[in-house]
């Protein structure tokens, strides 16, 4: 446990367990990332594809139990398809 009595590998936010995934390890989702990366080029950065297919992972996970990753792609998808819209809007 951390200095501030909590386990440190829960994030701040809503008691996820943030992701012991390393560079080094490869990707459960790594096609899922590159595919989304290539569809939503000049709209979002490689950063904000990782977050939104994290967060499909962990939002499968919580709602069904699990997070194949058909159902992670599409979630993601989603996901990046309002944050466009929402930049649009605000043109």
């Amino acid at each position: 446990m951390g200095a501030r009595g909590r386990d440190e590998r829960f994030s701040d936010h809503r008691g996820v367990l943030v992701s012991e995934h390393t560079e080094a390890d490869p990707s459960p989702y790594a096609d899922v990332e590159a595919a989304l990366r290539d569809e939503f080029a000049g709209v979002h950065s490689a950063t904000t594809v990782t977050r939104c297919v994290e967060a499909a992972h962990f939002g499968a996970l919580e709602v069904t139990g699990y997070a194949h990753p058909s159902l992670v792609e599409r979630i993601a998808r989603k996901h990046l398809h309002v944050l466009a819209l929402v930049a649009s809007e605000r043109g």
